[in-house]
């Protein structure tokens, strides 16, 4: 398992229940996760919880709060800095178990000769994009929603990183790719992180099954004779991390891997977080 265990501003306290109590900086939250379906470890620590998001039978939910917590607040890694706050969808606007990919590229990119331009495809609040442009990479960062592209540059300008290094880009990750190809552009880096289901700027339905493979495969084309990584991320329940390796293997080659991604958990065991292919290419 790739395993997100250098965080200081955030850890997982207990899990179990079909929920996940955490702490971001100095605020507690209690947040569901269906993959905590083991028993509580700690009970004693949940009446901490500063916030409690409670699902709706109806779809969605919301959040009590405990105590009046900041609009939103500032959390760090790697050098960088980010804005959370709840959100209406339970989220934060951070996924912290991606740390682990996000030292595995910086490295990457650190390691390389010559410059490293690096596509990030559904970048969402930037964390790789931010870790990437830290390394030393020129990073084109791609997401459909305007106002998700806003907490990225937010985050961007937090962290006090060269303006010059990124290029914000609101559109749908399918159209950009095939413009790409057809301008003959190419990168050293791509990561992608999609979402199960979504839709595009103009409306466009994204459904993760239908169409992963052609995603990967057109991005393969897109690597450059010097690409130093790919990397793929899944939160899509029943995609093993199997998947992704055959898909990485048939499309760009070299030398690949997937596995689990988690966050391990205090008072005991590790909360599994999705998966993630990486790709070396030759």
């Amino acid at each position: 398992m790739y395993l997100a265990s250098g965080w200081k501003d955030y850890e997982v306290l207990d899990a179990g229940g079909g929920e996940k109590l955490e702490r971001w900086g100095d605020v507690v939250l209690r947040r569901p996760d269906p993959q905590a379906i083991w028993a509580v470890q700690a009970p004693e620590m949940w009446n901490k919880a500063d916030a409690v998001y409670h699902r709706s039978k109806a779809g969605g939910g919301e959040w009590e709060f405990r105590r009046k917590l900041p609009e939103r607040w500032q959390v760090s890694y790697g050098g960088n800095a980010f804005y959370v706050r709840p959100t209406g969808f339970k989220h934060t606007g951070l996924f912290p178990e991606q740390a682990v990919n996000w030292d595995w590229m910086a490295e990457r990119i650190r390691q390389a000769k010559g410059e490293v331009r690096v596509l990030n495809l559904f970048g969402y609040t930037g964390g790789a994009t931010l870790a990437c442009a830290r390394a030393g990479a020129k990073v084109t960062h791609v997401d459909a929603a305007k106002g998700i592209m806003q907490w990225a540059g937010e985050n961007y300008r937090l962290s006090q990183l060269d303006s010059t290094r990124v290029r914000w880009l609101v559109d749908d990750a399918f159209k950009f790719v095939a413009r790409e190809l057809r301008r003959g552009n190419r990168y050293e880096g791509i990561l992608m992180d999609p979402p199960s289901y979504g839709r595009g700027p103009g409306g466009e339905v994204w459904k993760l099954e239908d169409g992963l493979y052609s995603l990967i495969e057109s991005c393969s084309q897109l690597l450059s004779d010097r690409a130093v990584f790919f990397l793929v991320n899944s939160y899509t329940t029943g995609l093993q991390p199997a998947v992704l390796y055959n898909m990485l293997l048939m499309t760009a080659g070299g030398k690949v891997e997937a596995d689990e991604i988690g966050l391990p958990i205090r008072s005991g065991g590790v909360l599994p977080c999705g998966a993630s292919g990486r790709c070396i290419p030759c």
